[in-house]
């Protein structure tokens, strides 16, 4: 396969409008690849990831300063592999036409509905997870019949060279082209005439990519994060669900757009959810700083953020209790403890954005109304986390509250589910990749009407005076009737 589909821009230029334009006369030339073509495409992709993966692995312990295998594994690669399999899978019948029925006046004729692939989709890749995050949306890319450019992150720059790497050579460079460069090509990325623009990232950020798609009145998908929030029913185990929180929010540091931001736990058990957090995690990490299992922060830039929304916290009056089971010290490293923060008010910084690291505020709650209005009355997130055993209640929160996601007594692992939708609601995004909902997303639903031999409305049409047009409107009419 050719190299030339790994890019480097700088500085910005007429270069990425170049790369867009091959990618996009490929397209025209092979607008509708066959089943054939893209289980291929698929399955060069899963070659790739099976050959390079150990070094992926390898790359992203880098990038990060330390971050498990094991994680990396976990929530990287594996899940792309499960969404190359599930579309291979399923492949042939989301392909298929779809039938559809026709109103009585178009007697005779046939209706469908085609799908076709957008052409070129463009693909901005986040550092929290550099793999997942850039791949899981070109899976089902492909899948939908599509070409793709990929923007990697800055921040993940060994990451980026093994992708480059492993793109150049399973795919030519008018299927899949990858751009490196900092954020002033990663801005002029956003605003080529793409048919599609995947980006995941902060809300602030978002909105700016937004803006600069609508320029070209691109399409857009997306995936912003936000404050996800947990309720612990009263009726379920503090000790429980301190564990299954732990589980998510220990995951790489808590830097997920879908870990669990606070915790609402019922009045009179927040000392109680704190000893048990504190247990749970002591136990899954009992060192942090030379721990290989305990995710370092991707920058000092962001470690520097997050301990000055911890001091920020503590100056305006909360209590702050660091989770440090071996007394480590950090000097020299990016790690930092995990926090949880008691005793919060809306004016802390904790509270304000999405904190995207290892801090925890706890918040009480007096009733399950008062913890869905809490949750109500601010941005809908990208994920909600429910622990309770009664599926009554349950539904209870899936009617009453809007998030992108819900896991009910779990967290995190929805994003996996490759067989269902994932992407967020208003400020937490946009659009859906995974699934069905994913192929759609990247696909023309186009309605198509075939008319035979037989033209009714040379029966019907003009001068509209005639017997058959007022027979046929008298008939809709009754069967209109009712309701």
């Amino acid at each position: 396969m050719s190299v030339q589909n790994v890019v480097e821009i700088e500085p910005v230029g007429p270069a990425l409008s170049v790369v867009l334009g091959k990618l996009q006369a490929a397209y025209r030339a092979d607008p509708a690849p066959s089943y054939e073509q893209r289980v291929d495409r698929l399955s060069r992709l899963h070659a790739g990831l099976m050959e390079f993966k150990d070094k992926i692995i390898d790359a992203v312990d880098q990038d990060f300063d330390g971050r498990a295998h094991a994680e990396t594994m976990l929530a990287e690669i594996l899940p792309i592999l499960e969404g190359i399999r599930y579309y291979r899978k399923n492949l042939r019948k989301l392909m298929g036409q779809s039938k559809r029925h026709l109103p009585l006046m178009l007697m005779g004729a046939h209706a469908k509905v085609h799908y076709q692939p957008l052409g070129v989709v463009g693909i901005v890749v986040p550092w929290n997870f550099p793999v997942f995050l850039g791949l899981s949306p070109l899976v089902g890319a492909l899948a939908a019949g599509n070409r793709a450019m990929i923007k990697t992150s800055e921040f993940a720059p060994n990451t980026a060279d093994l992708l480059t790497e492993m793109i150049s050579k399973h795919f030519t460079d008018e299927e899949v082209v990858v751009i490196n460069g900092d954020v002033s090509v990663a801005t002029e990325f956003t605003k080529l005439p793409f048919d599609h623009l995947v980006f995941t990232g902060s809300t602030p950020v978002g909105r700016i990519v937004m803006r600069a798609a609508a320029e070209n009145l691109t399409p857009v998908t997306l995936e912003l994060g936000g404050k996800s929030p947990v309720i612990i029913h009263d009726d379920f185990e503090i000790e429980e669900a301190a564990k299954r929180v732990v589980f998510g929010k220990g995951l790489n540091a808590g830097q997920i757009c879908v870990s669990p931001d606070y915790v609402m736990v019922p009045r009179g058990k927040v000392d109680a959810f704190v000893a048990a957090f504190v247990k749970a995690f002591s136990h899954r990490y009992p060192t942090l700083a030379a721990n290989k299992d305990y995710t370092s922060i991707i920058t000092e830039r962001q470690r520097d953020r997050l301990v000055e929304n911890i001091e920020d916290a503590k100056a305006k009056g909360a209590t702050v209790t660091a989770i440090n089971p071996s007394n480590d010290s950090f000097e020299g490293t990016r790690k930092l403890p995990m926090h949880l923060v008691t005793d919060v008010t809306e004016d802390m910084r904790v509270m304000q954005e999405e904190i995207f690291g290892p801090i925890l505020p706890v918040i009480p709650y007096d009733t399950l109304d008062d913890a869905i209005a809490y949750v109500n009355d601010r941005d809908r997130p990208l994920a909600l986390y429910y622990f309770d055993w009664d599926k009554a209640r349950g539904e209870k929160i899936l009617n009453e509250t809007h998030s992108g996601g819900v896991c009910i007594n779990e967290v995190v692992t929805h994003v996996a589910v490759d067989d269902m939708p994932f992407g967020g609601v208003g400020p937490s995004g946009m659009g859906h990749y995974h699934g069905k909902e994913g192929f759609l997303n990247f696909s023309k639903a186009k309605g198509v009407v075939r008319k035979g031999k037989l033209d009714g409305n040379q029966c019907v049409g003009a001068p509209w005076d005639n017997k058959m047009f007022k027979l046929l409107v008298n008939f809709q009419l009754r069967r209109f009737r009712k309701p």
